[in-house]
């Protein structure tokens, strides 16, 4: 695998390509969630090839947006597989990848660790003390795609998310939960 060469190319396409209506889902998220993803495998004892997946995925995991917005996953993998063996990624690395990426879509659904690595990655903000910004990046990106109108509607799909939403691994329940929490019951108090 030559990630290095791979990552420049992924970084390349989601600078040129991703709309600019992605107040959320921009170039910003994929540099956090990769961020993130580095934190989590040390903490959590992943190395040598299995962190090199998780990274790579954690690079494509929305790059589907460069398509379109429904199902952006799976036009993630579709990309990812026309990507990736040009950079000598097996096939079965490949695969890997993929269902690290499909393992994101809402509600998550991560069977390996690698898997709820990445999905706590792609939503570590939710109990960090960024929360509020970042949250208010996805409200104008959702109210740009008309999916909302109005903060108070916002308020109440974030907190049916949070209550429904989970950290999968220890270092992540350690980490964000308890601030996690602290964000649901102030989105309460607004309502």
């Amino acid at each position: 695998m030559n990630y290095q060469a791979a990552k420049q190319h992924i970084l390349r396409i989601l600078k040129n390509e991703l709309s600019d209506d992605l107040c959320y889902h921009g170039i910003h998220h994929t540099h956090d969630v990769l961020r993130i993803t580095k934190e989590l495998c040390q903490y959590e004892g992943v190395n040598g090839e299995d962190e090199i997946l998780l990274k790579t995925a954690a690079l494509l995991h929305d790059i589907g947006f460069t398509i379109g917005n429904p199902d952006h996953e799976k036009k993630s993998c579709i990309i990812t597989r026309k990507l990736l063996p040009k950079y000598l990624y097996s096939e079965a690395q490949i695969e890997a990848i993929c269902a690290m990426i499909l393992a994101t879509k809402i509600p998550q659904s991560p069977k390996t660790k690698l898997e709820e690595i990445l999905c706590d990655a792609d939503l570590d903000y939710l109990g960090r003390d960024d929360f509020q910004p970042i949250a208010h990046t996805l409200f104008i990106e959702l109210k740009n795609h008309k999916v909302v109108d109005r903060e108070y509607d916002w308020n109440k799909i974030q907190i049916d998310f949070i209550e429904k939403h989970e950290y999968f691994t220890q270092t992540s329940k350690i980490r964000r939960e308890s601030k996690k929490q602290l964000h649901l019951s102030y989105l309460k108090s607004l309502l």
